[in-house]
This record gives structure tokens, C-alpha cells and sequence, in this order.
């Protein structure tokens, strides 16, 4: 595998790497400058030219990655008969290396609904780096192609109780709640709102869907506080259009504004 492809393999696992390159060279060296290497805990891919040079580069970026170190390094390397602790190059150049640690980070959209507004979501955030859940209580809602090109890292969860699938999900993911069933939308609800640890919180529907929500939620015990936390209608204002591609254009604008997306490296 090239470097480039482990570079795409690593980010869309999540898979904390170092991206080693040559950035100078005076002299004779191995490699040129623009040379590249990665280098995940456990494997490497790509050269950087071999011998003591890449072997002090890989010890480095190892170290960086232990030590959870986010901000690029530079590495300067003279290649004479000193040599080093894995042997000697004499090529009589110096190089310096960039050593720049990659922290892959997908945010989490957990899409509740697999209708034609769950599916059109799913084909607007499935563009986007993220690990996008698809969950309906519907089996033969969930068997369609997925769009493509996809970016997203789509799991699709068939739950006759949708609700359990948020004990699956990590702290800080966003819910989108687009179900067919309103008393499926208040279970959810319900039962994500007790505990504090989602990020956006966005439920589909009119101001009396969510004027008769808020009274059933307040006489299961939730309080103002846990309430506040839901945007309803969800979707940017100003988007015209309630097909369900105008709806997921404007759920995916409102969102973008909450999300936190890795930064492309190329």
C-alpha cells in the first residue's frame, strides 16, 4: 500500500499516524525533498531512503504518538560517517524531516428515520467525514443502495425499539430524530434527553408537534432545562422547499454549524 492510501485507510478507521516527510535536503541524501513515509503504533508505509535516517524518524514519530504530541516536529539529520545508533550513512548530505502526528476524528450523526427525509439526509452528511448511523424500526427502510461517492462511514441499525441504539453511540454525538412515528420520535426523546452527553439534538415537525411533546415530556419528569436542549423545527431558516432534499439540504446547513470535522490533509 502507498503511503497516500494508508494516509486514507488510518483516517477513515480513526487511527491516530505520523506523516514523516523530507523537506530539505543539502547535499547528497537518500531520498529528495517531498519524500513521504506514515507511520501508525504499529506499521509503516512508504520511504524516507532507509538505514539510520528513517529508523530515528520512525523512533520519533512512535515517541510523538505515545505522548499524544499534536503540533508537527521538525528533525534535522547529518548523514556522515558518524552515523548513528542504527548504523552509518555517509551519503555527506543533511536532511531535515517534517513530522506531522494526524489525530483522525470522525464526529458521530446518528440519523433516526430511514424515510425519504432520513434517506435524503443520509445522501447530503454521507459527503462529509463522519460515522453516520441509519437507524428505523423498519427493515425494508434500510435496504437501499447507499449514495455514492461516500465519504461517511454509514452503519445501519434495524431496532424495533429505536431508542436502544443510543446506548451504542458515543458522548457527544448529534441525533437528528426524522422517524414516521411520532410516538417513536417522543420514545427517543425521552429517553436521550436524561442524560446530558449529546451534542446537537434536532427533532423534525410543527410547533404543535412539539407544543404537544413538551407536555407529555414535562409529565415523564424532564425539566425546562432538559428541553432547551432541543431544536425544533429542525433545519437552517430561510431554506426554502419542504421536499425531502430541500429538508436534509437544511438540516446538514444547521448542523454544519456544530460539527467539528477533521481538517483534509491533501
Amino acid at each position: 500500500m502507498s503511503w497516500l492510501g494508508a494516509v486514507q485507510r488510518l483516517s477513515d478507521a480513526g487511527t491516530p499516524f505520523v506523516l514523516v516527510t523530507v523537506a530539505r535536503v543539502r547535499g547528497h541524501a537518500p531520498r529528495g525533498a517531498g519524500s513521504k513515509m506514515v507511520m501508525s503504533a504499529q506499521d509503516m508505509w512508504g520511504s524516507i531512503g532507509g538505514g539510520n535516517l528513517e529508523a530515528r524518524a520512525v523512533g520519533c514519530a512512535r515517541a510523538l504518538l505515545t505522548q499524544q504530541v499534536a503540533v508537527p516536529e521538525l528533525l534535522t539529520q547529518t548523514l556522515d560517517l558518524r552515523g548513528g545508533e542504527h548504523g552509518v550513512q555517509c551519503c555527506g548530505g543533511e536532511v531535515t524531516l517534517l513530522l506531522e502526528p494526524v489525530y483522525p476524528k470522525r464526529p458521530t450523526v446518528a440519523v433516526f428515520g430511514a424515510g425519504h427525509v432520513g434517506w435524503a439526509t443520509v445522501q447530503v452528511l454521507g459527503t462529509l467525514p463522519l460515522s453516520l448511523h441509519l437507524i428505523d424500526s423498519r427493515p425494508e427502510q434500510l435496504g437501499r443502495p447507499l449514495p455514492t461517492p461516500l465519504t461517511a462511514a454509514v452503519t445501519r441499525h434495524h431496532a424495533p425499539v429505536p431508542e436502544t441504539v443510543l446506548e451504542t453511540l458515543p458522548a457527544g454525538a448529534h441525533l437528528l430524530i426524522l422517524t414516521h412515528d411520532h410516538a417513536e420520535d417522543l420514545a427517543v426523546l425521552e429517553r436521550d434527553l436524561r442524560p446530558d452527553r449529546w451534542g446537537f439534538v434536532g427533532l423534525i415537525g410543527s410547533k404543535s408537534k412539539w407544543t404537544h411533546f413538551r407536555r407529555e415530556l414535562l409529565k415523564h419528569g424532564l425539566t425546562e432545562s432538559d428541553l432547551a436542549r432541543v431544536t425544533t423545527p429542525i433545519g437552517l431558516a430561510g431554506v426554502p422547499g419542504k421536499s425531502p432534499q430541500a429538508v436534509a439540504i437544511a438540516v446538514a446547513a444547521q448542523l454544519l454549524g456544530v460539527l467539528e470535522l477533521p481538517e483534509a490533509l491533501f
